[in-house]
């Protein structure tokens, strides 16, 4: 009797991934190039964008923490490193007097900028005035926006030098499912998996989630493990958005937008709880994978776009629901 019990708890818990593994299967019989190698190739793409900003939310979430400003930094990142990458004859150059840059010295200084520009901001305002992080990161999406609407004037930025496009949309050894965004998706996912499992600061941040005051009567500095976990999520947002510039082929100021609610729900199908305390890089995978599943199963079946976006809100919302169920079930 238990062990039906625990079956039937743990298809309830995974309902969102397996009804849309399901589904897969399904739209991999009515359409045949589902299962293509092209369409691989595309789904590792995409999702490695999305897997490096849910990475950068986790730690957030695993905080009892949340950052709504995700999608607005991506898309600025992609405008700055577009604006850096543009080829010097480009006509429509944004600025004609800046030379030719070097794209990994163009990475490095947007991620350390954002990191330490908007994930200070984030962790002051809700660390140190205690703005409900929801709020607070709200506010910051907008200013964020309201930046590069000035920055970029509101126009397109295009002209970008060939060896950026070719990192972001080639392949390792030329081998199309090997794509050179999901080489990059997969180093990063290392990284924090070793982050979160062997380093003190993952003790601590999973700590300060399960129980902050408990931690901070522990000895752990709150202050300073939110600063942390907010600026290594700017850095990946900024790595996401120069990802994204460059695979796109150009951007604008609305690139990115929604971003942060898809990776939240990616986050929440793959284990990392709202609540805190909770989450692993691999569920974090598999979530983003999942969402990013159907978002391709419904282009295949040719809903129309409009739906397509009422379908990923049911799916957020039943994904959030499910955690706040698993949530009170353990208290």
């Amino acid at each position: 009797m238990m062990k039906n019990k625990n079956w039937s708890q743990w298809l309830l818990d995974n309902a969102v991934i397996i009804l849309i593994l399901c589904s897969a299967v399904v739209v991999g019989f009515m359409r045949p190039n589902f299962f293509s190698v092209a369409n691989l190739k595309n789904l590792i793409s995409n999702a490695s964008i999305r897997f490096v900003i849910a990475l950068g939310i986790s730690g957030v979430l695993i905080m009892k923490n949340n950052d709504l400003s995700a999608g607005r930094q991506v898309g600025f990142a992609s405008c700055i490193a577009a604006t850096l990458l543009q080829r010097a004859d480009y006509s429509a150059k944004v600025y004609p007097n800046l030379p030719e840059m070097n794209m990994w010295l163009v990475l490095i200084i947007i991620m350390i900028g954002f990191a330490i520009v908007f994930g200070t901001i984030n962790a002051i305002v809700v660390a140190k005035f205690h703005v409900p992080a929801f709020i607070g990161t709200y506010g910051m999406q907008t200013v964020v926006y309201g930046i590069c609407l000035v920055f970029t004037g509101a126009n397109p930025i295009g002209g970008l030098v060939q060896e950026y496009k070719d990192l972001c949309s080639g392949s390792l050894f030329n081998i199309q499912i090997l794509s050179n965004l999901g080489v990059i998706a997969a180093i990063v996912g290392v990284v924090f998996w070793f982050l979160y499992n062997h380093t003190p600061y993952g003790k601590k941040m999973y700590a300060v989630g399960g129980n902050s005051s408990a931690a901070e009567v522990a000895g752990i500095n709150i202050f300073k493990m939110t600063l942390t976990s907010y600026m290594i999520a700017s850095a990946c947002f900024a790595l996401a958005g120069f990802m994204l510039g460059g695979k796109s082929g150009g951007t604008a100021a609305s690139m990115g937008e929604g971003y942060e609610l898809f990776a939240i729900a990616g986050c929440t199908i793959g284990g990392v709880s709202v609540n805190g305390g909770t989450g692993k890089v691999s569920g974090v995978l598999i979530g983003v994978l999942v969402f990013e599943v159907l978002k391709i199963e419904l282009q295949f079946l040719g809903v129309d776009v409009a739906y397509t976006y009422i379908v990923q809100g049911i799916v957020i919302v039943f994904a959030i629901a499910l955690d706040i169920r698993k949530y009170i079930r353990k208290k």
